[in-house]
């Protein structure tokens, strides 16, 4: 019987034996040094038998000794530069050391475990290139976005790249002082060319405030050299105020009895204006300086029945009366009288003079542009307006470099002033197609830089031109509110600090024009 105090031990057969260590032989001094005879001997025999070894190298370094002496003599020479050196080669070893060792401040065990993330999101799946790739590791999902930001941005940016050594401040002012250096002007320099997209404008007074007309205006037109602008209507009436954008206070104000202004100008000094009404034949001037009004009841050589629309000529002292018939007058101030005429085909619409006057651009009712030389009273050039079906108005530059027609239709053709000067067929540089009515009105600022258009055949309907790029101003006129309504005139001051505008409420609406710093 058994002994139950007896504790039996596991059986160690059934273990399998623990692999034993493999020492390393016992070291034997004989053995060694026998091993260390051998090789010896061998390699003395290697340097006895290779002398084609030896004599390549001295062939090419010269003896030992020779060597020797050479490598201690260019270490003296070298010595000091090394030395100065010493200090610029540590500091980059240091930096290229630091950039190639970089590690992460702390490692996420998480970022470690492969889990799968769900690309069925709708934010993951524009990195999805199968429908097999229904779920992805985190950092192949990084890869691919890496990949995907690099190829948006057409590479890996200088930020994102942990191997480029970034300047150290100090360089960085190095750099900008050297660049200071270079120049003897501004370093910042404002353009004084107008910029295209928006035009930098406030809204002022109304340029009549102190005086608004009870009818329809016809005229608006700024002093060639006073801070003063001029108004005229059909209520009979000729205006003038000074321009200060504030209170724009009235100067004086005439009226012209039964005498409703179609049109009123400055003549070429500013010292007269010239005031011409729907159906008479008389005209009025008005001397500013004298505070005189004289009418001209009758002009010498002129057979029209009435005078309405006319032009002061650049050159100064005379004007260009549009008669009937195709008819142009060239009348003189000084003696009231006209001293030559000139026809086209078709009714006349509108007159532009070239910028030194020796030009006159005529546009006709059937599109057909003439030039005209006023020296001669001879027709020099004559084309047809691209496009044109019935002419409305015409425009030229005042430095000489574009010429612009409108039509009915609202399309205003911007030409080069040259071309329309020697070709018979010129090509617009650019088709205006901003107006949907008649462009009735077209004007150029002092600088040839905008070009304004409108019609007054609807409200608002006004844009300004950016000549430089042929593009249109966006943020004019404003579309929150009615400011324009139907224009029928406009213009822009002698050094385009402010453009104002005639409606058919009877006010000039004002506009400063912040790029121009003069009025």
């Amino acid at each position: 019987m058994e002994d139950m105090n007896v504790i039996k031990l596991p059986v160690m057969e059934e273990r399998q034996p623990a692999k034993k260590r493999t020492r390393p032989p016992k070291f034997d001094p004989k053995e060694e040094d026998q091993e260390r005879q051998t090789n010896v001997k061998r390699l003395a025999g290697l340097g006895e038998t290779d002398e084609s070894v030896k004599l390549l190298e001295e062939l090419l370094f010269g003896a030992e000794d020779e060597l020797v002496d050479r490598l201690v003599e260019e270490e003296a020479q070298t010595g000091a530069s090394l030395v100065e050196d010493a200090d610029d080669g540590s500091c980059d070893s240091e930096d290229q050391d630091q950039v190639q060792t970089r590690e992460p401040v702390w490692v996420d065990e998480d970022d470690e475990l492969e889990e799968e993330v769900d690309m069925k999101h709708r934010y993951r799946r524009d990195l999805i290139r199968g429908e097999a790739e229904s779920t992805m590791t985190n950092q192949r999902l990084q890869e691919r976005m890496r990949q995907q930001f690099q190829k948006a941005m057409g590479g890996a940016p200088s930020w994102a790249d942990a191997n480029v050594k970034k300047k150290n401040a100090d360089e960085e002012e190095d750099e900008e002082d050297e660049e200071l250096l270079r120049r003897t002007g501004n370093f910042v320099a404002s353009s004084d060319r107008l910029p295209s997209g928006v035009l930098r404008m406030k809204k002022c007074l109304h340029a009549n405030s102190s005086r608004p007309s009870e009818d329809r205006l016809t005229t608006v037109q700024f002093h060639p050299s006073a801070q003063v602008v001029m108004t005229a209507g059909l209520d009979q009436s000729v205006s003038l105020f000074q321009v200060d954008g504030k209170t724009n206070p009235k100067i004086q104000s005439i009226h012209l009895e039964r005498f409703p202004v179609h049109r009123a100008q400055f003549s070429r000094d500013g010292d007269t204006v010239i005031a011409t009404s729907l159906k008479n034949k008389m005209f009025y001037l008005y001397d500013m300086m004298e505070g005189r009004v004289t009418p001209v009841h009758t002009v010498r050589g002129l057979n029209e029945a009435r005078v309405k629309e006319f032009s002061v000529c650049p050159e100064g002292g005379a004007l260009l009366l549009t008669g009937t018939n195709g008819y142009l007058h060239l009348l003189t101030l000084k003696t009231k009288e006209v001293v030559r005429s000139m026809k086209i085909n078709g009714d006349v619409i509108g007159v532009a003079f070239s910028h030194d006057g020796s030009k006159v651009f005529v546009n006709s009712e059937d599109g057909e542009v003439y030039v005209w030389d006023m020296r001669s009273s001879r027709c020099v050039n004559r084309f047809t307006d691209e496009g044109c079906v019935k002419g409305t108005s015409i425009a030229s530059s005042p430095n000489g470099q574009y010429l612009a027609c409108g039509s009915q239709s609202g399309v205003v053709n911007v030409y080069s002033q040259e071309a329309c000067l020697n070709s018979a067929n010129p090509k617009p540089l650019k088709a205006v197609m901003n107006l949907l009515t008649s462009a009735t009105s077209l004007t150029f600022n002092r600088s040839s830089e905008i070009l304004a258009i409108a019609s007054r055949a609807e409200d608002e309907a006004v844009r300004l031109v950016h000549l430089p790029s042929l593009t249109v101003f966006s943020n004019f006129p404003v579309s929150k509110r009615k400011i324009v309504y139907r224009t029928s005139c406009l213009d822009f001051s002698p050094h385009s600090g402010f453009f104002s505008l005639a409606n058919n409420k009877g006010h000039a609406p004002l506009f400063r024009l912040l790029h121009y710093k003069d009025f």
